[in-house]
């Protein structure tokens, strides 16, 4: 396999980080739950199916803290998604930048 120029690195580096303004803002970190709950009443229909909802709620888990959990309301869902979803995208391309930088740093070469 042909090793990759630095220079190319550098463009493809560039490319990613062109990449990062895409996302304009819209990221949010964090885990979406959807549950469904049994009220309790008896012959409600959800005594034999999967229970009321869905519910969302959103948690996010911090190093040394307890998680956060916050309900999303059902309007927000599909965006909360798309925003989750985008953080996930936006820490894969900061990772891909962070290899480019290490392999251009084993090199001994400027970043």
């Amino acid at each position: 396999m042909k090793k990759i120029s630095t220079n190319a690195l550098r463009k493809k580096r560039q490319e990613l980080i062109n990449e990062l303004g895409a996302f304009d803002g819209k990221i949010l970190r964090g885990s979406i739950i959807e549950t469904y709950k049994k009220c309790g009443k008896p012959g409600c229909k959800c005594e034999t199916g999967i229970g009321h909802g869905p519910k969302h709620s959103m948690t996010i888990n911090f190093p040394k803290r307890k998680p956060e959990h916050d309900y999303i309301p059902l309007e927000y869902v599909t965006q909360v998604t798309e925003y989750v979803s985008n953080y996930h995208q936006f820490k894969e391309v900061i990772e891909q930048i962070c290899a480019i930088n290490r392999e251009i740093l084993k090199r001994r070469e400027e970043l």
